[in-house]
């Protein structure tokens, strides 16, 4: 009767754990009880119920795939991404054929030349009266006479294409409001910073002081921000409906290297060529926030280099866990 006991004691630890169960009895039984004239053994005591754990495989976790926008939002973003970069094609196309828009152009029988001049004769002409600082004209003494021609024509730049590089720049805007829906991957407040930046430029800056209109600065500025944007929205494009392009996904993230520091660059000597040329003795509100601005936009141009450099990274293969011509996480 008590081996029956016992068993059924064990086997009820059994069936409460549902675990199997190995029974070790100890040499050393630890408990004793004397009954009378009967020593009693329990083995009940000298049992140790050792868990035994089963090596299960866990089941591996299916990722989930990232939901794109909806249909109206995907083609909303495809036409205004087509768009955005048949406009800065327009604007690299009308800087290029203003500055090679010379007498040498005109009289060539390249066909390339002859098509830039058949174009530059469509852009507005220049009407603004050039004024070119004493620096420029001491450095006019010492530069190749080619080199000073294409800086004497980065001067009508801004008259032939000064007022549609900025509304063009302003439709940049909306990709603010495409962060903040989440339509795209991008932080809204490095976005808004980026595009305010741009508007600075175009309508803080070379809209309200003609003296940065005539600047051969501008005509830099301008260039690189329309190779930049072309390359960009073209990729977002063609990402969009599905489009991997390996030559694009390279330029996108290796052309920064020269563009961001031309570009950023020219932004911050132009805020500086706005300034008075009496000196910070006669500085008003307004200049010494521009002058603020041209202080901060170099340590800006620092971080958002170093940005770039890790996303090159991470995108081109030489970070964790992305390849050349893998698509992008975010647009």
């Amino acid at each position: 009767m008590g081996d029956m006991m016992r068993g059924r004691g064990i086997s009820h630890l059994a069936c409460l754990w549902q675990l199997p169960v190995r029974v070790l009895v100890s040499s050393n039984p630890p408990h004793r009880f004397d009954l009378g004239s009967r020593e009693v053994v329990p083995r009940l005591f000298m049992a140790h119920i050792e868990e035994v754990h089963e090596q299960r495989p866990k089941p591996q976790a299916t990722p989930k795939k990232k939901k794109g926008p909806p249909p109206v939002v995907k083609f909303y973003l495809v036409v205004y991404n087509v768009l955005s970069a048949l406009g800065w094609s327009y604007v690299l196309l009308g800087t290029i054929v203003t500055l090679l828009d010379s007498d040498w152009a005109r009289s060539s029988n390249q066909p390339i030349v002859i098509l830039a001049s058949k174009l530059a004769s469509l852009l507005p002409q220049a009407t603004t009266k050039v004024i070119r600082p004493r620096a420029y004209r001491w450095l006019e003494n010492y530069l190749p006479v080619f080199i000073v021609d294409v800086v004497r024509r980065a001067t009508n730049v801004y008259s032939r294409i000064g007022i549609q590089t900025a509304i063009i720049q302003s439709f940049a805007s909306l990709e603010i409001l495409h962060a903040l829906f989440g339509w795209v991957g991008s932080s809204p407040i490095t976005t808004g910073v980026q595009v305010w930046t741009r508007l600075e430029a175009v309508w803080g800056i070379a809209y309200l002081f003609p003296q940065t209109q005539t600047n051969p600065i501008y005509a830099s500025m301008v260039l690189s921000w329309s190779i930049t944007e072309v390359i960009r929205y073209t990729f977002y494009a063609l990402t969009l409906v599905g489009y991997q392009s390996p030559l694009l996904l390279y330029l996108r993230y290796t052309t920064f290297y020269l563009l961001y520091p031309t570009g950023a660059s020219s932004e911050a000597f132009l805020i500086l060529s706005s300034l008075p040329s009496s000196g910070p003795g006669s500085y008003s509100l307004h200049d010494w926030l521009r002058a603020s601005f041209f202080v901060i936009w170099w340590p800006g141009l620092y971080v958002l280099y170093n940005h770039m450099i890790k996303q090159r990274r991470k995108v081109l293969g030489g970070g964790k866990g992305r390849t050349l011509g893998q698509k992008p996480k975010t647009l």
